[in-house]
């Protein structure tokens, strides 16, 4: 039996106030720190790479071999992660397992699906109903494959992944025991577009394995790109009949299950199975002659191709009998095949849980809306130590988490309806827990608050909200809950104004990738009076008042006298004479207690102040370089409140505000990533060398952006200028390279800048 994934739900507290290896790209190595950083969707990145489905196959047709996927070999490693091979599997192509084999017979539809020994009843589920919508299926399997026409032994499939769609290519080799199909397989023992659907989609989680245990709303979203809604039974909305009835009108796709209880059987009395996925794929309000009242019925189907139900108006049942002559014919032609049976709609609330919708596009949720919708596609990511805050339980880092902001300036345009609001749904995902399966991850217990920012001069900029803004403002709505599902989705009516959404993980220092997409009604007056905008792109160095220069002080005259000690008769410094000086000068400054800096640190406090191309600093630069230390030494105090000589990556985000630097949310994740230890501390050196780095990513900027424009442009021998010089070229790696990318190739910034900082 295969079960759905279990759900959990947790309350928040309520305080507020042949292609050879060379035609595949290859992938990081999994023990690499850049994996952990960069890490996205390996499947997705090789179908951007990949050449097409049709250029491979004609190849391959050409060359007169049969294609065999070196992503996704046939051997046990796609097959099981955590435990070896229950069977002896065998790895046949159709043409291996029967004769004349077909890719889909008389169209695809949901009599095709039948269960294996693989426990993805959610997936098959959503296959079902997908099936009811040619187009949509059609998109998710293409139909020009066949096993005689241009046969490679080649198929592709396409998927909704994380905000686009992909192709995924697979070879037609399938597990096999004893001749026949172990997986997934169609009732037809020649046809197998069921079969490789589903290996295309083990092959985007890594494996057979990741596919077991699930809810049917994250594969029904892969195969439509659609928004989700989720219904506890127990609890659902009177209107219920009526929001499913306009949902599979406009094409959406249900699914249904029972929940899980340990102290008692698998099945209920009435042979439906606890914890197995069900498809709804119609709904019927019949006449009843003998009573001369109406009915409402409910068409469900068993993945597993038959029928376990024994309640009323199962098959053959006396229920049947009191229905019009019409009604009766015209359900029992629409009941396709024995895995498919009806009941009555409050038999249905009465008997399962769980209700999973998934709506193709915003104007099938739960409304009777018509109008038009705009829909934003945000990424962001939960960074242990920097911007995974947790929930509103933890206020001490809440405020740090990734923070988007919605305006919304006109309210719906519906005569109906007598309050000023907006109509705005707001779904929150996180990204490649099922992928992850195999190295133990889970998902997270995640959800979201929306506030309003009321204060006029809070609105208008993208400026990060602080801890106070929190702790004094009620959020205006929130989820209802935080649960450990794929996607947390709700529909909400806000008046118009500026918001704040913050999506998190229920607890804190929880690391993941994560889409937001706010889905906003826009009126036939207001088509582009509505935004999100997350916090800025580009990191910006604030602009300071320029100081009047001071007469030099007793202490810069001991400052001197030490120089000169360490420097020699050429009065110049190298990186091994800066450390043994900077540790002698704080040694005389005991404020903070250090070990001096590191090796590393010295060079890169040369590489930002010799201004000469030396290597080395004269006396002006390193009295230069001992303000700016005096100055962020200044600030570390501040944060130092428990003098342990090192501060909270969390409090990481207000010293460099203090410091004059204006980062994006990226960034403050990239200096947690790089700078802080294990206990979410960044030291006194870590510190500095953090800022020296900062410091000299903005002037190195500034001093290539002669007209002010915000845009750079070097050209090949200024390039190779910096690059070959010794100095330069340390500028160049750390500070330089990064703004250029970032400037010519806003999509690879986000990566180089976290390659730099790691660097």
């Amino acid at each position: 039996m295969a079960l759905v994934e279990d759900i959990q739900v947790t309350s928040i507290l309520d305080n507020e106030a042949s292609l050879g290896p060379e035609d595949w790209a290859d992938s990081a190595g999994s023990n690499s720190i850049y994996t952990a950083i960069l890490s996205r969707n390996e499947t997705v990145k090789d179908a951007k790479r990949l050449k097409t489905f049709l250029e491979l196959r004609d190849k391959y047709v050409h060359k007169k071999v049969l294609f065999e996927d070196p992503l996704f070999p046939a051997d046990d490693t796609t097959l099981f992660y955590s435990r070896k091979c229950p069977m002896k599997f065998e790895w046949k192509r159709p043409s291996e397992i029967c004769e004349n084999p077909q890719f889909i017979i008389d169209g695809a539809n949901r009599t095709d699906i039948c269960q294996g020994e693989l426990g993805d009843c959610w997936l098959l589920a959503a296959i079902a109903c997908l099936t009811l919508n040619e187009k949509l299926l059609y998109r998710v399997i293409p139909p020009d494959q066949s096993f005689t026409e241009n046969y490679a032994g080649i198929f592709h499939f396409q998927f909704w992944r994380y905000g686009e769609w992909i192709d995924v290519v697979v070879d037609d080799r399938i597990p096999t025991c004893n001749n026949q199909l172990v997986f997934t397989k169609s009732y037809r023992n020649n046809e197998f577009w069921s079969a490789l659907l589903e290996k295309a989609y083990a092959k985007l989680h890594g494996s057979y394995e990741a596919l077991k245990g699930g809810n049917t709303l994250e594969a029904m979203e892969d195969f439509t790109g659609g928004v989700t809604e989720f219904f506890d039974l127990e609890e659902a909305p009177k209107e219920l009949y009526k929001i499913m009835r306009k949902a599979l009108e406009r094409g959406s796709l249900m699914g249904c299950s029972i929940d899980v209880t340990s102290d008692i059987e698998s099945r209920t009395e009435v042979g439906l199975v606890r914890g197995h996925a069900y498809s709804i794929t119609g709904l019927e309000e019949c006449e009843q002659a003998t009573k001369n009242t109406k009915i409402r019925l409910i068409r469900m189907r068993n993945p597993w191709g038959w029928v376990l139900w024994k309640g009323p108006w199962s098959t053959n049942s006396e229920e049947w009998s009191t229905l019009c002559v019409a009604d009766k014919n015209n359900l029992k032609k629409q009941t396709v095949e024995t895995s498919e049976f009806w009941m009555s709609f409050d038999d249905f609330k009465k008997n399962f849980t769980k209700l999973e919708i998934c709506n193709l596009t915003p104007d099938t949720l739960q409304g009777d809306w018509r109008h038009s919708w705009t829909v934003a596609v945000n990424e962001g990511r939960w960074v242990r130590g920097s911007s995974a805050g947790g929930c509103r339980n933890f206020p001490d880092t809440f405020w740090t988490n990734p923070q988007y902001r919605l305006r919304l300036y006109e309210e719906d345009d519906d005569p109906e309806d007598e309050q000023v609001a907006c109509t705005v749904v707001v779904a929150l995902m996180q990204k490649g827990r099922r992928k992850e399966r195999s190295k133990g991850a889970k998902l997270f217990t995640i959800g979201f608050s929306i506030y309003e920012v009321l204060n006029h001069s809070m609105r208008g900029c993208n400026q990060h909200l602080q801890k106070d803004f929190f702790l004094y403002t009620a959020s205006k709505a929130k989820c209802k809950t935080y649960i450990n599902l794929r996607e947390v989705t709700e529909r909400f009516r806000l008046p118009p104004g500026e918001y704040v959404i913050i999506p998190s993980t229920f607890h804190p220092h929880e690391e993941g990738e994560f889409i937001l997409r706010p889905i906003v009604f826009v009126s036939d007056r207001a088509h582009a009076n509505k935004e999100i905008a997350h916090d800025g792109i580009l990191g910006e160095r604030k602009k300071k008042k320029p100081k009047v220069p001071q007469e030099e002080t007793e202490e810069e005259k001991q400052f001197r006298a030490i120089y000169k000690q360490i420097a020699g008769e050429d009065m110049q410094i190298c990186a091994n004479e800066l450390k043994v000086v900077m540790k002698r000068v704080l040694d005389k400054h005991n404020e903070i207690k250090t070990e001096g800096f590191s090796l590393e640190t010295c060079r890169s406090m040369i590489a930002l102040m010799d201004t000469d191309g030396t290597g080395k600093l004269n006396l002006q630069e390193f009295k230069h370089l001992w303000r700016k230390i005096k100055e962020w030494q200044i600030i570390f105090k501040r944060y130092d409140q428990d003098k342990s000589c090192s501060i909270s990556s969390f409090e990481m985000r207000n010293a460099v505000n203090d410091a004059g630097f204006q980062l994006n949310s990226q960034l403050y994740d990239i200096i947690a990533m790089r700078y802080a230890d294990e206990h979410l501390n960044i030291d006194f050196d870590s510190f500095i060398c953090c800022f020296v780095r900062l410091e000299g990513m903005f002037r190195a900027f500034k001093a290539f952006d002669k007209d002010g424009d915000g845009i750079i442009k070097l050209n090949v021998l200024e390039v190779g200028k910096l690059y070959f010089t010794q100095m330069s070229r340390n500028i160049y790696i750390s500070v330089v390279k990064p703004f250029l990318l970032i400037l010519a190739f806003p999509s690879l910034s986000l990566q180089w800048l976290q390659l730099t900082m790691y660097s």
